[in-house]
């Protein structure tokens, strides 16, 4: 029986730990794509720092999109991490091998940064909200702060309901 998140080298944990760490990685790194194009680019509604800098001008325009740039940049690296966590979780004996499993750990990962972007980006250093030009920014900013919540508990739930039984890799 698992009682904790990691507990012995022997327990299920450990067996669920590499494609659960994979799965978090890409989540976060794809749901930080999604950010970027649905919400920067597809509907227009902020730009990386766009509440530093306004849109209104040519010049401020470049310098969100080149700020929009890094943050792709970034999210383009976390992804290709998560791909490598996930190359390496497939070449670890005894590793728990699930399409569910992974997918709620992506779900998980994309909650994690949902939670982090809106905290850190929209909240602590104000650099953009979620729909930077609405009556009620705010309100825009604590639903998407929800949606990490539902997001993350999705996940885990998801990661919680794979039985320890399922495919374990026997790679040596």
């Amino acid at each position: 029986m698992e009682d904790g998140f990691l507990m012995t080298p022997n327990s299920i944990s450990l067996k669920r730990a590499p494609l659960l760490s994979a799965g978090i990685v890409l989540g976060a790194g794809l749901g930080g794509f999604v950010d970027g194009i649905v919400f920067h680019h597809l509907l227009q509604w902020h730009q990386m720092i766009s509440a530093k800098v306004s849109n209104s001008t040519l010049v401020g325009a470049k310098i969100n999109m080149y700020w929009d740039g890094v943050f792709h940049a970034g999210m383009w690296s976390l992804t290709v991490f998560g791909l490598v966590l996930l190359f390496r979780a497939a070449r670890k004996p005894h590793t728990l091998w699930s399409g569910q499993f992974l997918f709620g750990a992506m779900l998980l990962g994309w909650g994690i940064f949902n939670l982090a972007d809106g905290i850190s980006n929209h909240h602590i250093f104000a650099l953009h909200h979620l729909r930077e030009y609405s009556d009620n920014p705010l309100l825009w900013d604590l639903g998407y702060l929800v949606s990490g919540v539902v997001l993350s508990v999705a996940g885990w739930l998801i990661t919680r309901g794979v039985p320890s039984q399922s495919h374990i890799q026997a790679v040596s």
